[in-house]
């Protein structure tokens, strides 16, 4: 806010805040003025954030990492106003706090057990994993978590055919539980060219047949976006082929994770209307890291991908 000297000059206050010195009389208008711009300074930036929901035929989320500068309470107050239903990554001690906001967690954490690097493909991973679901989908249902993330791991010279035999049978250990609850677990596709080097699951197919040969309405897959996009590319193409085994998406500018601007190679309304002709009804959350103004990011997000 930038003041005026003039405005200093008229009324001057001691340190408790009692006028004292030369002192000028004002107009009504100027007292009103000069309240409005000191309130306007007192208010909290997330009371003017304006909703960037306008059709709503694709559910959005966002995902809580790259905003960890923030505070939950307010980043929950923030994404409430834009029109957002949901926070994505959430911890099941923090999924009461974003229902006081209005919001429920899109994507949740299992309490144990959720390790990119140590997942499903290998038997050794299975009795934490399992742990796991079993302590975090009894609340996840009772909170209203739609979804659990799940990770593949890392190959470590693991074959594919390996890898997928030792994904089912732990998934079968725990679909049954999923399926009572009506809680879905969703395995990440991730890339293993850049960001997570040596992860089995970097492939659509790959995840596919783990989710066929598991054959539960409730273990899908996580379809990232941004990772399948370095990975394989062709993603409209992709969703429209494979659409009845994801349930939940990922958005990232490629390359670099960032907005979804014009600095990156993505047609983002494109693949979302591609999303929802497909009938999807679950959520796609942003997973991209801001590089200017977190919430205007946001805010420009989700107005892109509202189609």
């Amino acid at each position: 806010m930038i003041i005026d000297r003039r405005e200093v000059d008229r009324v001057r206050l001691d340190r408790n805040g009692r006028p004292h010195g030369r002192q000028m009389p004002i107009n009504r208008r100027e007292a009103m003025r000069m309240s409005a711009a000191f309130v306007a300074t007192l208010l909290n930036p997330f009371d003017r954030i304006r909703p960037a929901i306008r059709k709503g035929r694709l559910k959005q989320s966002v995902s809580r990492w790259p905003y960890n500068r923030l505070r939950l309470e307010d980043f929950a107050r923030a994404v409430a106003e834009m029109g957002l239903t949901a926070i994505d990554l959430l911890r099941e001690e923090e999924w009461p706090i974003v229902r006081r906001y209005g919001l429920i967690c899109s994507m949740g954490y299992p309490a144990v057990g959720a390790e990119i690097t140590r997942g499903l493909n290998d038997r050794a991973n299975h009795d934490l994993i399992a742990k796991g679901f079993q302590q975090s989908i009894p609340v996840a249902a009772k909170m209203g978590v739609p979804n659990l993330i799940a990770f593949f791991g890392n190959r470590r010279n693991m074959s594919d055919a390996e890898a997928i035999e030792n994904c089912v049978i732990g998934l079968n250990r725990i679909k049954k539980m999923a399926e009572d609850y009506g809680v879905t677990i969703c395995i990440e596709l991730l890339n293993s060219k850049v960001d997570h080097k040596d992860y089995q699951g970097d492939r659509t197919s790959f995840g596919v047949q783990v989710v066929k040969a598991v054959a539960s309405p409730r273990v899908k897959l996580l379809y990232d976006i941004y990772h399948m996009q370095i990975m394989e590319g062709d993603i409209i193409r992709t969703i429209r082929e494979n659409h009845q085994h994801i349930a939940h998406y990922h958005t990232g500018g490629v390359p670099g994770r960032h907005e979804l601007d014009d600095t990156q190679e993505l047609n983002w309304p494109a693949i979302c209307r591609a999303i929802v002709e497909t009938g999807f009804t679950g959520y796609l959350a942003h997973e991209f890291i801001p590089t200017r103004d977190p919430l205007t990011s946001l805010r420009e997000a989700i107005a892109l991908c509202d189609v």
